[in-house]
């Protein structure tokens, strides 16, 4: 990490991120999302995002709201994978495809965010950058990563929880696709809890993959599956990040 980087506690971007969806009391600030209506077919979608400075920690913070109404879960089971772009890395060819319905939303989005990072980088031209996503808004968060990272040459730090896998690769392109979207940020932190359902959506078995996925503290449930209010919203509790916090003492 960046010396001069000010990273908050793990917990807290859920938080913050989330509108505090627990009642904690304990958010930083009431993060208004902006809303932006999109077409597919005919039918109307919704993609919601969010973008400051803060000067305290000088940081450039983008949020990618989680699945709020019915239409985000119509969404999320548009599965089929859609080509996104393909370029050249290392001398070799990459081919990136994603989840459909999440492409879809992050393209509507995509040049407004681009361009309102593009003011605040001008601004603040050494401030850090930081994209925060949960549930639907984790795809969302580690598609701006990549985006940022190769319009804008902008690494950033990535978190999300409730991760879910976007990516769509194969046994021939899986380590090089995830080798090039993890240079894309500082770190990434694709934080998932073992009992949580959300986070094997859509399966590795037809080939999706996130970034780096990163288990929090506690073992695997089968029956916590069937339990989203319990596990798929529990990453606001700071001891399950606890073993994760001493790795990184260790580093």
């Amino acid at each position: 990490m960046q010396e001069n980087y000010n990273k908050l506690p793990y917990y807290q971007y859920f938080i913050d991120n989330s509108c505090d969806i627990n009642n904690k009391g304990t958010a930083r600030f009431k993060i208004e999302y902006i809303d932006v209506e999109y077409k597919i077919n005919g039918i109307s979608y919704h993609a919601d995002y969010e973008i400051h400075y803060e000067k305290d920690r000088n940081v450039i913070q983008i949020n990618f709201e989680g699945t709020t109404d019915k239409i985000d879960w119509v969404t999320n089971f548009i599965f089929l994978p859609k080509y996104y772009d393909t370029f050249i890395y290392n001398g070799k060819k990459i081919t990136l495809r994603v989840h459909k319905g999440w492409g879809d939303m992050y393209k509507a989005v995509k040049y407004q965010i681009r361009e309102k990072v593009k003011e605040l980088i001008e601004l603040h031209p050494n401030a850090n950058v930081e994209i925060v996503g949960f549930s639907l808004g984790s795809g969302q968060a580690m598609l701006c990563a990549q985006d940022l990272n190769y319009n804008l040459n902008i690494k950033s730090y990535l978190y999300t929880f409730g991760s879910v896998n976007i990516y769509k690769t194969n046994i021939f392109n899986r380590r090089k696709t995830i080798n090039y979207l993890r240079e894309c940020c500082h770190r990434v932190y694709n934080f998932s809890d073992r009992s949580d359902i959300v986070t094997y959506t859509v399966p590795r078995i037809f080939g999706f993959v996130k970034l780096r996925r990163v288990n929090l503290k506690g073992r695997f449930k089968f029956f916590g599956l069937f339990r989203p209010l319990k596990y798929h919203l529990g990453y606001d509790d700071d001891y399950k990040y606890s073993k994760i916090y001493k790795r990184e003492k260790k580093i």
